[in-house]
């Protein structure tokens, strides 16, 4: 949204199936989302069910009852804390007659706004479609309502009458362009592989403070915003460590609780880094009241990408927000390989920095192999990035016995004699 542009005036609603001591985070998580998005909250209201309504999800007396709420605040939105089936959306608009968004499409509109990239706006329109495509009903379809305010933004936008089979077919064309980037992807990682780096993935919930970690290891000057989801395309940085080795950063996008499917398949090229990497930096916001949840959630998405058993650094940040010095102690001392840290003031660096020293040191392998004399340039390596622990020169090769990164090590064995 441009700065000169009207916030759109919403309605929150918040569906619980029953109280829970979670429901104060899911509320904050939820206005942040809407303030990110560049809504203006009006009102709230809460409804309990256990069992969502098939035909509203709230019941059509509580929907009345927001219609009459909507319109007295003047409300052009109303946004939903769960998310919505096409029946359900499309019925609740007819009730309360304003436009209804759950909170799936309040992210994707995020995802839209934050989009600079080729790549990120390629992504991004894929999961507008994923999410569209089943709340198509009859074959003409104006997309031009679809681009009346958040929730409806982003690459995809157009004007043109479209129908599910023509969707489709952008869907196809879009997986294609996505794949021709992951085989970009998969070649940029292949040639940082001939790096004698390891590779670590920064992950964390969204507004954890990973860009600003990124830019405080590597000097650079990555995008940093506090706002949720400030930043959507990945960055690598080269991180030099104490002992003078170095490693390559990818700082990632942030996750919450619940990310969309459609998310996930959309930017799975993107969360590919978090696949390959040889490690893991997971930052989390210790000021935040609810770090523990956040914490699960980002554990949640990595047992679902496959990346949960990586070497992992627990990156307690925020640590200058943290009144409670007991609380630091106590969540250092209860987690493995973790420290804490204030990215914003550059405190506490050194110790996270020997923590990714001892945990690359850790991921060292053991190689026994003769290698021909045109392959001395490894040997350089293995003394540069590894530890070498005898060499042999012989007439017609050099045996070497070292612990080297397993990149270093694969390269080793591919040359050995």
């Amino acid at each position: 949204m441009s700065e000169t542009q009207t916030p759109e005036r919403a309605v929150l609603v918040f569906c619980r199936a029953d109280t829970t001591s979670e429901e104060d985070y899911w509320g904050e998580e939820m206005r942040a989302l809407a303030k990110s998005a560049g809504v203006q909250l009006i009102a709230e209201t809460r409804q309990r069910r256990p069992i969502p309504d098939v035909a509203t999800y709230i019941g059509k007396g509580k929907a009345e009852a927001l219609f009459t709420l909507a319109r007295e605040h003047g409300a052009d939105l109303i946004v939903f804390d769960v998310e919505l089936n096409p029946v359900q959306q499309r019925n609740l608009e007819q009730i309360t007659q304003t436009r209804v968004i759950d909170r799936t499409q309040l992210i994707l509109d995020i995802f839209a706004q934050r989009a600079r990239s080729r790549e990120g706006a390629l992504q991004v329109e894929l999961a507008q479609l994923l999410y569209l495509m089943p709340r198509l009903s009859g074959k003409g379809v104006e997309l031009s309502r679809l681009g009346g305010g958040i929730g409806t933004r982003g690459p995809g936008e157009t004007k043109l009458e479209i129908d599910k089979r023509r969707i489709r077919e952008r869907v196809a064309s879009l997986r294609h362009e996505i794949e021709e980037i992951r085989r970009q992807r998969l070649h940029q990682r292949s040639s940082r592989r001939r790096l004698p780096f390891p590779s670590g993935a920064i992950v964390g919930y969204t507004n954890a403070g990973k860009s600003t970690l990124l830019n405080v290891l590597s000097g650079a000057q990555t995008y940093v915003d506090n706002r949720v989801f400030a930043t959507l395309d990945p960055t690598t940085r080269r991180v030099v460590l104490p002992d003078g080795w170095s490693v390559l950063l990818t700082d990632t996008v942030g996750f919450v609780e619940n990310l969309p499917p459609m998310l996930l398949e959309a930017f799975y090229a993107t969360l590919e880094e978090v696949q390959e990497a040889d490690f893991l930096v997971h930052v989390v916001d210790l000021s935040s009241p609810h770090w523990q949840l956040q914490h699960d959630a980002v554990e949640t998405t990595l047992i679902d990408l496959g990346a949960d058993q990586k070497p992992t650094i627990t990156v307690f940040n925020k640590a200058d927000c943290v009144r409670d010095p007991a609380l630091l102690r106590q969540v250092v001392a209860e987690t493995p390989n973790s420290v804490y840290i204030s990215a914003r003031f550059a405190q506490g660096i050194p110790h996270l920095m020997d923590r990714i020293v001892a945990t690359v040191q850790g991921m060292l392998v053991s190689v026994d192999v003769w290698l021909p004399y045109s392959a001395t340039n490894l040997l350089a390596e293995c003394y540069e990035y590894g530890r070498v622990l005898s060499v042999d020169y012989h007439d017609d090769a050099i045996h070497l016995r070292a612990q080297v990164i397993p990149s270093v090590a694969s390269r080793l064995r591919e040359v050995s004699k």
